[in-house]
């Protein structure tokens, strides 16, 4: 799964295919036409509403994807919101932990396997920590 590179209409369309849902219900659950299904289909991105419907008529986290886009390829710092503004502490929540999905997980191990990163790189510029790494390397030994 490419998640530097996100089409989110792809990725339902692929969803529903592998669901074998029918039409007909996503029609009426959207209370639309096939014709504007087919254009959410081609949609590179979607209303976050509409996103959430996706989500429960499937019952598939399509917000995940972009999460993992995120501990992927975005600035860590900035996401993990660990800076203060000068006005205060901020009005978003900060979260505890990083969501490591098994996709993330060979991510970052086949940057090590093929010689991209080294270990300390990945610690420093993924914020892993180095006990979790270390584990995921040891489970995922081949």
């Amino acid at each position: 799964m490419n998640f530097k590179n996100i089409h989110i209409g792809t990725f339902i369309k692929q969803k529903v295919l592998e669901s074998e849902m029918k039409i007909s219900r996503i029609c009426n659950f959207f209370k639309c036409t096939e014709e504007e299904i087919e254009v959410m289909y081609e949609a590179q991105s979607l209303d976050t509403e509409i996103l959430l419907r996706w989500s429960k008529l499937l019952k598939y986290d399509f917000f995940r994807i972009y999460t993992q886009h995120l501990i992927v390829h975005a600035s860590l710092s900035a996401c993990m919101g660990n800076k203060k503004s000068p006005e205060g502490p901020l009005l978003q929540p900060s979260f505890r932990k990083n969501i490591y999905t098994q996709e993330i997980i060979e991510f970052i191990l086949e940057l090590i396997e093929t010689g991209e990163k080294d270990k300390y790189q990945i610690i420093k510029e993924y914020r892993i920590p180095k006990t979790t790494l270390h584990k995921w390397i040891s489970r995922n030994k081949k």
